[in-house]
């Protein structure tokens, strides 16, 4: 990846994840909603924005729909604030990968507690 996309990748995801904090009022997003990545394409037509949110499944599918439902919000806003010639049309994509690793943590906790346990 060059490192024009990488800069445009992280500049969306602040802009992406501000509109997020700050300027969407959809009472679908929950609590704990954060950008993890976003991946544009070579032709700067699409991305893919990552989300992680703490909840449970319905809670996660509701904010990807809420999402989705404002992404046209997103990309003029996103227009106005980026000196960019291009905005892409985005998709938003679940990232689980923290709580995998919290998963991950937990069992090696627990694996630890058993050999301290054992005599």
């Amino acid at each position: 990846m060059t490192y024009r996309l990488e800069r445009l990748n992280s500049q969306l995801r602040l802009e992406i994840s501000d509109l997020i904090q700050h300027y969407i009022k959809d009472p679908r997003l929950g609590n704990l909603v954060s950008v993890t990545a976003v991946e544009i394409s070579a032709d700067l037509r699409h991305a893919k924005v990552h989300i992680s949110q703490l909840g449970t499944e319905q809670e996660k599918k509701e904010t990807i729909e809420a999402l989705t439902s404002a992404a046209g919000y997103i990309r003029h806003e996103l227009g106005n604030r980026m000196q960019a010639r291009r905005i892409p049309e985005f998709s938003f994509h679940l990232d689980e990968t923290i709580e995998k690793a919290d998963r991950i943590l937990r069992l090696m906790d627990k694996m630890s507690e058993e050999e301290t346990s054992q005599p």
